[in-house]
């Protein structure tokens, strides 16, 4: 089953720190709720898991994310994502994401993004509309973990070379672990909030969803 996602949500944060961030795969990864990026394997492809939780039942998904382009000119990027779990369900994501400068609010962003979501196995039963709802919960979740992350960075200077190119320094350049031999990666940033350690907590999506199903179903009897 395959859901197509295109959203655009408003930053309260400029330009300069959003792209930071978003190039940032792993300071990225540390915004969703249960996922984590375990390993890097080359310079545009790593390696992840996802932890999902629902009641006293728990998953974990295993897969490779691959960067398909990251153009610090127009603050784009562009991944694909796949994994599967042990009961035999899969999952791929294809994502585009651009970010713009608002134009309603200076010094404030838009994050465009653009996803299709294709699940097999046990996930597929639930039906495009219920998928398209869940998808967009976690998207509202990951924004919002962006936001913050990204205003926690500092702002780049005034007239700066990074100011002017839309470039700010990663998040990760600002890490000790970045220093010292060893392989170039990307080491976690400490801006970024600490998503990647707990789940995801299937319940509260299923309570969400069930709330506004009923104020649909409410809704549609005052008409």
């Amino acid at each position: 089953m395959e859901v197509q996602i295109d959203k655009r949500y408003p930053l309260q944060v400029d330009p300069e720190r959003a792209w930071a961030l978003l190039r940032d795969i792993r300071a990225v990864a540390g915004c969703m709720p249960g996922a984590q990026i375990t390993e890097q394997l080359s310079e545009t492809n790593y390696q992840g898991l996802m932890k999902v939780k629902v009641g006293p039942a728990q998953a974990q998904f295993g897969g490779t994310v691959e960067v398909l382009e990251l153009d610090a000119g127009a603050r784009r990027l562009a991944l694909r994502g796949k994994g599967a779990d042990k009961g035999g369900s899969s999952a791929s994501m294809e994502l585009h994401a651009m970010l713009e400068p608002s134009a309603d609010a200076p010094g404030q962003t838009t994050l465009h993004g653009d996803a299709r979501v294709e699940v097999n196995g046990k996930f597929a039963q639930f039906g495009g509309r219920m998928m398209v709802q869940v998808s967009e919960l976690l998207l509202g979740q990951f924004v919002a973990n962006f936001q913050t992350a990204a205003q926690q960075l500092p702002a780049a200077p005034a007239g700066s070379a990074g100011a002017a190119s839309g470039e700010a320094p990663a998040p990760s350049q600002a890490s000790p672990a970045s220093n010292g031999p060893g392989p170039a990666r990307q080491p976690d940033s400490a801006a970024a909030p600490r998503a990647s350690a707990g789940e995801l907590n299937g319940l509260a999506i299923v309570w969400a969803l069930l709330k506004s199903w009923l104020a649909g179903l409410f809704g549609r009897g005052k008409r």
